[in-house]
């Protein structure tokens, strides 16, 4: 190899070093920036609960149908369960949500 190619060849490494670290840099900005995919329900339930409440509480649509309205109430109560550690309240509210969303209730029956 030449030794005048030598720092040729330094250069054009070193150039390709900064460019890679920039491109990554820009990729790491972009996915800090992304926003969230799921968002959650907020809180702050309302006194007497609306299907769109309903269905923010279990992570459907207002029109789904009923087995995917079983289905997301089964998952949220695994993880909400008074006998697992869950709140009473917040159990309450997630059978008042599927309830209202089946069709079995007006609403508000909620024991708390």
């Amino acid at each position: 190899m030449d030794l005048q190619a030598t720092p040729l060849i330094a250069g054009i490494a070193v150039a390709a070093a900064a460019y890679s670290a920039r491109i990554g840099l820009q990729a790491w900005q972009a996915f800090k920036a992304r926003p969230l995919t799921r968002r959650f329900y907020p809180g702050g339930f309302q006194a007497v609960m609306t299907k769109r409440e309903a269905a923010q509480i279990l992570g459907v649509r207002e029109s789904s149908p009923t087995d995917k309205v079983k289905e997301a109430h089964k998952k949220i109560m695994v993880a909400n369960h008074p006998d697992r550690g869950g709140s009473h309240y917040l159990a309450s509210k997630i059978n008042e949500a599927k309830e209202l969303l089946l069709g079995r209730t007006k609403g508000g029956n909620s024991a708390f």
